[in-house]
């Protein structure tokens, strides 16, 4: 199966190129206050390591603002401020050096301070993020209108505001806290417009809940052709946001970060620790990750002898245990047994022979 993109207007955001046919992008935001300059460089800097393209900072007064200019000099990421109540935050963040500005419709409303901001971003020549929650919302539509149909009517009407200004270098996003509504509001606002999309879901809970909610609703319209960057929301450090926004795009084959593990879920037919092997093999590759080939690379885990061969077999690197003792496949051919104290060991040294091959 192929998945159509949808047609969108490629915007620049520092280094970074989102919508037209450029890969979609990883965005998360850090967790710090941003003036806090050595914790926040560090969690950028983790960030970036994670995987994430685009990160967003809080400038919550002044201080932050400012701030900006030495985080940026510390840094390899593209910065987006986030401004919400005083538009003169987003004059500041420009000119110290932000890459995009995200402004809130539902706080910063007033024609003359859009204004203020567009002509500072025409003069910066960075893009603005029309970014709209369901928890700030402003009224839209009718006293029937559903929540999905209020956030596309306020998206709307700013859009609206912003092209008046002679101004269309725009990024969206319509985040909801439920799966629904925000499905249908970007279903909507994607037939009304041709803007890059930044998809997400807010307010979605504990990483357990969260990687749920997001990954049915990322899932479900990247699958459409929608969706331009995303960031998956948790209450949990951000680098969790990156990995479990690695892993949706992955599992659509968007985009490749490395080596994928296949591993069966295991039953009274499992005569090995697979669940230990498996967790020992992926924080492995997690820790070597920047030296592992970038070509896909399907790595199968199996814990018995009903399908365990047939994936081992179908991988590009398998191994299916029986009892007490496993066979190591390679490109669909028997290589040799091993032991399951082994398998970790045997499975990075057939990965780095790979990376050396260029295979």
């Amino acid at each position: 199966m192929n998945i159509v993109r949808r047609k969108s207007k490629a915007v620049k955001i520092g280094d970074v190129v989102i919508g037209g046919n450029n890969p979609i992008a990883i965005q998360s935001m850090t967790k710090t206050r941003t003036a806090d300059l050595e914790n926040t460089v560090k969690q950028v800097n983790q960030l970036k390591a994670a995987g994430c393209q685009i990160v967003r900072l809080a400038i919550n007064d002044f201080e932050d603002a400012v701030a900006l200019k030495k985080i940026k000099a510390a840094v390899k990421l593209p910065l987006v401020a986030d401004i919400h109540f005083n538009f003169r935050l987003a004059i500041a963040a420009i000119e110290n050096g932000a890459d995009k500005i995200r402004l809130n419709p539902g706080n910063i409303d007033k024609k003359q301070e859009i204004a203020a901001v567009i002509s500072a971003l025409k003069s910066a020549g960075i893009p603005l993020r029309i970014g709209l929650n369901s928890g700030s919302v402003k009224e839209g539509g009718t006293k029937k209108s559903s929540m999905s149909q209020r956030l596309v009517a306020s998206c709307l009407h700013y859009i609206k505001l912003v092209e008046g200004l002679k101004f269309k270098n725009i990024v969206i996003s319509l985040k909801a806290n439920n799966v629904l509504d925000t499905l249908e509001a970007y279903r909507r606002i994607s037939g009304l417009c041709d803007y890059p999309l930044h998809l997400g879901l807010t307010a979605t809970g504990s990483v357990y809940n969260g990687i749920i909610k997001s990954s049915v609703t990322l899932g479900a319209l990247l699958l459409e052709g929608i969706g331009d960057t995303i960031r998956v929301s948790l209450t949990e450090k951000p680098v969790e946001e990156v990995r479990a926004a690695k892993g949706i795009l992955e599992s659509l084959g968007l985009r490749n970060f490395g080596p994928q593990v296949i591993s069966c879920p295991t039953c009274g037919r499992c005569k090995v620790n697979l669940v230990g092997i498996v967790k020992e093999l992926e924080n492995k590759l997690t820790l070597l990750n920047d030296r592992l080939p970038e070509q896909p690379i399907k790595i199968a885990v199996m814990g018995c002898v009903v399908n365990g061969p047939g994936e081992a077999k179908e991988a590009d690197i398998g191994v299916a245990f029986g009892k007490g003792q496993g066979v190591l496949f390679k490109r669909g051919k028997i290589a040799r047994k091993i032991f399951p104290e082994d398998c970790v060991r045997v499975l990075l040294k057939e990965l780095n022979l790979r990376r050396k091959r260029g295979r």
